[in-house]
C-alpha cells in the first residue's frame, strides 16, 4: 500500500479514489481558533494574530490559479518529466498550495481558472541504501475541466511580467 508523500499535509483516504489513481486523500491545515485563519500544513502560531491556540483542519480540494511558473531545473530527486508547471493554487478556505499542474499545457492556463486536487502515485528509492524503493502518493492540481477555454473565462492570462514567472 502506497503513504503519503508528507502525513502532515496529505491524509490518503479511499473517499477520492478515481480510476487514475486507488487512493484518495484530503490535505491538513492549521486553523487559528482566534481569528479564524487557516494555513495549509501544520503550523505552532497563527499566520495572523500569532496565537496558538490552532486546531487541524481538513481544507477543500478545489481552488484557483494564482499564479504559476516552468520550472527547467527540478529539485534533487524530482522523479517527474522536466520542465513542468508549478501551480500555486488558491483554496476556497484561504491558503495557498504549491503543487505541479497536470492535465494541462502552458498555453492552457489562466490566472483565476478553476483547480482541482489530483493524486499521483510514484516510486521513491529511500535514501537508505538497505531499502528498498517504495510508492508514495503525491499531491497535484489540474483544471477542473479538460476542455477548459480561456477565453471564456474571466481571469485571463497574464502578460509576461504580470502574475506569470519563467526560469
Amino acid at each position: 500500500m502506497p503513504e503519503s508523500v508528507d502525513p502532515q499535509r496529505l491524509r490518503l483516504t479511499n473517499d477520492s479514489a478515481t480510476n487514475e489513481t486507488l487512493v484518495g486523500g484530503v490535505l491538513l491545515g492549521a486553523e487559528c481558533r482566534d481569528c479564524g485563519v487557516k494555513v495549509f500544513g501544520p503550523a505552532r502560531f497563527c499566520q495572523s494574530c500569532t496565537s496558538s491556540n490552532l486546531s487541524e483542519v481538513q481544507l477543500g480540494a478545489e481552488g484557483t490559479l494564482f499564479s504559476y511558473t516552468i520550472v527547467r531545473v527540478p529539485p534533487a530527486g524530482w522523479p517527474g518529466p522536466v520542465p513542468y508547471i508549478l501551480g500555486e493554487i488558491e483554496l476556497m478556505e484561504g491558503p495557498h498550495v504549491l503543487a505541479e499542474v497536470i492535465d494541462a499545457k502552458e498555453s492552457d492556463l489562466a490566472i483565476g481558472m478553476s483547480m482541482e486536487l489530483a493524486f499521483q502515485t510514484v516510486t521513491a528509492n529511500s535514501p537508505a541504501p538497505d531499502k528498498l524503493p517504495h510508492e508514495l502518493v503525491v499531491y497535484k492540481w489540474r483544471p477542473v475541466s479538460p476542455n477548459y477555454n480561456p477565453e471564456s473565462n474571466a481571469g485571463k492570462r497574464p502578460e509576461k511580467g504580470q502574475g506569470e514567472t519563467s526560469q
